[in-house]
């Protein structure tokens, strides 16, 4: 599939059409780095240890969810985020992590723009809701979340 959008630092607002679908990334889970985030920010033993990983209920070991979220946000800012037009986030919904991911698993986003709509309080941007799929090598969604972007608009 991929992408229709502009490139990056020529990306408004208007660009993000609601109904369109874009699927871009392709982002290898290291192990080495799967460990490192966990032992830093999610120390489960499923996480950091391969033998206790082993014997937990994943049999082996897993990246951490919110490692999988940073995976995700490092290839939206590649891939998605206007370079000239993004104005960050005021959050997500509806996380779930649906399937575990492993150590060499390739992961890649599907984006579906649900509304994009002007802001009523600031003219200048609008907000677009997406929703985001993450799947695996083997077209597997591993993941789940809903996003709003704020993005400027196009200048006159």
């Amino acid at each position: 599939m991929g992408s229709t959008l502009p490139p990056r630092d020529q990306r408004w607002f208007e660009d993000y059409v609601p109904g369109a679908v874009h699927e871009f990334g392709d982002r290898e889970v290291d192990e080495q780095e799967l460990v490192d985030f966990a032992r830093r920010y999610d120390p489960q033993p499923f996480h950091v240890d391969a033998a206790a990983a082993r014997e937990s209920h994943f049999g082996g070991l897993i990246t951490s969810g919110w490692h999988t979220c940073s995976m995700v946000m490092a290839m939206m800012v590649e891939h998605y985020v206007s370079g000239v037009a993004g104005l960050g986030s005021p959050g997500v919904d509806e996380i779930r992590w649906l399937v575990p991911v492993r150590p060499g698993d390739r992961l890649r986003v599907r984006i579906e723009i649900l509304d994009a709509r002007v802001s009523r309080s600031k003219p200048d941007r609008g907000l677009v809701h997406s929703a985001i799929a993450v799947l695996n090598q083997d077209d597997v969604t591993v993941m789940t979340m809903k996003s709003v972007g704020f993005f400027l608009r196009r200048p006159a």
